[in-house]
């Protein structure tokens, strides 16, 4: 170990607890080599003067590169100079979903300042103007922070979060173009060189087996394009054949290699060029393009044969606590549709269009003149697609010889957890996906980790261990459980996890708030949450997971039942922990919006748009609030329920009356007055007579104000109510005095 880190000569790491926020980065690979070129390029970057924005250092690589783990490396040689903290995101998803930038930044804001409100999803397109996004650039302004942000898809995703701010530095670490975004000279990464290869494979099979046959190693190392992710599921297979001579390592990761060459080539001597095999070949080469991406073709150059020195580790390790849900999915604007509009359900790859993205390159961003700090920006193409692995990389060759030694269970396992949300699982989700106890599913989990087929997340509050499947991984395993598991165990598989995660939700709920009603049944011991501090910490802990389950079931359709009981649970347990951010409620009433429009309940679909509408009051935002409550009251219309029309007509009147139009906040007073008088609501009947009273007079229509605020008085009279009276009273009164004295 030591001489790895001695072949590395990263520089000093910041103890750990120096620097807020230092864990959220992933933990990366216990035996790390090389790459001492690319680590001093960074260094140097990260030293230029900035000039009137933060610092980007872009390090770019294909899936396999090592590149988030040499990112975290770097990271933590330079967060002492960042004393404010250390921010982390994935900006992509496990399974190729793109992170919306607005997104990301209420995730940064949350690691920031957890106790600071984090802004609803905005109206405007989702780049530099929406709320999330200029709120964490406002809150990194004086700060010196080191934001790593990790699988960047496109321009479009990180140019929202760059602050004005030259304290701060951005490392983003990506597989494609980041075009779009000026003076940015990337770091590539190739395979790893010949001296580093071998001390990989030596440490990781152990013995002797590579020192006494080094013409063997560096043929394997050859064989996996030197890339650090294929060096260790090489060295997972010898580790499991004790027998296999290291060249006979090689030649099987060749045949299986040229096996897949052939299938792919097949389409292409079928059907001429067009289409051709998807990723080109594994000795493709490596390109730079635009300013500073890996193109999605071929593999790094042989050790020795040229390239920049290389490092180890496979690209995801820890998670984004934030990304609450599933990360990738496409987010709403916050601007609600009309009743009878089909609303977009959520889609795990649908990738939206950054703000500015259809605009000419030569028309400034709104709100930018040609001489402002944001000047900088050049928004770039539409957004891009994830750069692919394709099959006969060696990275795919290696996977399928390591996959094929697996015992049934674990094979199992590797392909269900591509169904947890986020592509995350501890021992309790796990176990749901393939119906096991949970002390099997986290053995079987340890043993997946150990053979470098899943990536360590940081563990749960708990001390849950949390693994997630490596995106260079997903699609084919994708493929492997469409082809082996059967349509129907895949569903109820689906199921078991979310009928545990609403039994966990309400059993934490339970836990919380003891007088709330009886939780669930209880869960056997493993999965049982201890206490109400445990079950407050679970909930924080996995709440962008929870979001994320409900999302995808929702969005795939097929499981609304057990989707809204989840969201049902999470709507009287989130509240609880005193640490509910309004943006989740937002998300969570959202998706009850889609399976109320989606199952044609317009009483449902009205009832959630009132709390939209709601939410947007609170903060503060009172034209996105009129837009849900009259989109609530068509649905109430529909279902014909005056009760609920009520609500909407008079959530519309207080957004005119917030905006200063008097007239239509006098009409829509007097709508939902008129229909809470024909209900016999009579206290509803008193409060929006004040209502109507407080428009007329600020239309100065004293007599009518004089009037309304009477008839309020006489209602409350009947009632009652001495406090309402005098409340109204005084109001009367003030008006009398203002209109004596010549108002």
């Amino acid at each position: 170990m030591a001489r790895k880190t001695a072949t590395m000569d990263p520089g000093p790491d910041a103890p750990p607890g120096a620097v807020p926020g230092l864990d959220r980065l992933p933990a990366g690979p216990a035996l790390f080599v090389g790459r001492r070129a690319e680590l001093a390029a960074l260094r140097a970057a990260a030293a230029r003067p900035a000039s009137g924005r933060s610092t980007v250092l872009v390090l770019a690589g294909r899936p396999g590169s090592g590149r988030t783990a040499l990112a975290a490396r770097f990271a933590r040689t330079v967060a002492a100079d960042h004393p404010d903290g250390v921010l982390f995101a994935r900006l992509s998803a496990a399974d190729g979903g793109r992170v919306p930038p607005a997104r990301a930044a209420r995730l940064l804001l949350e690691q920031l300042d957890p106790e600071a409100p984090v802004p609803l999803p905005g109206a405007v397109g989702d780049g530099r103007d929406e709320p999330a996004c200029v709120a964490l650039r406002e809150a990194l302004a004086g700060r010196r922070v080191l934001v790593v942000l990790d699988d960047v898809r496109d321009a479009g995703q990180l140019w929202p979060l760059l602050a004005d701010e030259p304290g701060c530095l951005v490392l983003a670490t990506t597989a494609g173009p980041l075009t779009g975004i000026e003076d940015i000279d990337p770091v590539i990464l190739g395979g790893l060189d010949r001296q580093a290869s071998g001390e990989l494979l030596a440490d990781l099979v152990g013995g002797t087996r590579i020192s006494c046959d080094p013409v063997g190693g560096a043929d394997l190392a050859e064989a996996c394009a030197a890339r650090p992710a294929a060096l260790r599921l090489m060295a997972g297979w010898l580790r499991g054949n004790p027998k296999a001579a290291v060249t006979e390592a090689a030649a099987e990761l060749t045949r299986v290699v040229g096996e897949e060459s052939e299938r792919g080539a097949a389409p292409k001597r079928k059907g001429g060029r067009k289409g051709g095999a998807a990723g080109g070949t594994a000795a493709g080469k490596e390109t730079a393009a635009g300013n500073g991406a890996v193109a999605a073709e071929g593999a790094a150059p042989a050790p020795g044969t040229g390239g920049i020195a290389g490092t180890e580790g496979a690209e995801g390790a820890v998670g984004a606590p934030g990304e609450s849900g599933r990360p990738g999915k496409t987010e709403r604007s916050g601007q609600p549709r009309k009743a009878g509009d089909r609303r977009k359900q959520p889609q795990a790859r649908e990738p939206e269009k950054p703000a500015g993205a259809a605009r000419p390159a030569e028309e400034p961003l709104a709100g930018t003149a040609a001489g402002d700090q944001a000047s900088w920006v050049k928004p770039g193409p539409e957004p891009a697609e994830p750069v692919p692995v394709p099959d006969n990389d060696p990275l795919i060759g290696a996977f399928t010889l390591l996959y094929g030694t697996l015992p049934a269970a674990q094979a199992r396992m590797l392909r269900a957890l591509t169904l947890a949300p986020a592509q995350t699982a501890d021992p309790r989700t796990a176990s749901a996906l393939v119906g096991c106890p949970a002390p099997e599913a986290a053995a079987t989990l340890a043993a997946l980790a150990e053979h470098e087929l899943l990536g360590k997340e940081a563990p749960a509050a708990d001390g849950s261990p949390r693994y997630r499947v490596p995106g260079r991984l997903y699609p084919r395993l994708v493929r492997l459980r469409e082809r082996e598991d059967r349509p129907a165990e895949t569903e109820l598989a689906r199921a078991r996890l979310l009928e545990r995660l609403v039994r966990l939700t309400e059993s934490a709920r339970a836990l919380l708030d003891p007088a709330g009603g009886p939780g669930p049944d209880p869960l056997p011991a493993p999965l049982r949450l201890g206490s109400a501090g445990h079950a407050r910490e679970w909930l924080l802990g996995e709440r962008d997971l929870l979001l994320g389950a409900v999302a995808d079931a929702i969005g795939q359709g097929d499981l609304d039942g057990s989707a809204g009981r989840l969201v049902t649970a999470l709507l009287r347990a989130l509240p609880l922990t005193g640490a509910a951010a309004p943006a989740d409620l937002y998300r969570l009433h959202e998706l009850v919006l889609t399976v109320a429009e989606r199952h044609g309940k317009p009483r449902r679909a009205s009832a959630a748009l009132l709390n939209l509408g709601d939410l947007q009051v609170a903060a503060g935002r009172w034209e996105q609030a009129g837009a849900h409550y009259r989109a609530a009251l068509e649905h109430a219309r529909t279902a014909d329920d005056e009760p609920l029309c009520a609500r909407a007509l008079e959530g519309a009147a207080g957004c005119h009356r917030a905006l200063g139009d008097a007239v239509r906040a006098a009409d829509w007073y007097g709508r939902a007055l008129g229909l809470r008088q024909s209900l016999g609501d009579h206290a509803a009947e008193a409060r929006l007579l004040a209502r109507v009273a407080e428009a007329h007079t600020a239309q100065r229509r004293f007599d009518e104000a004089d009037r309304e605020y009477r008839a309020a008085l006489s209602v409350l009279r009947r009632l009652g109510d001495e406090r309402g009276r005098e409340a109204v009273g005084a109001a009367l009164a003030d008006l009398r005095e203002r209109v004596d004295a010549g108002w």
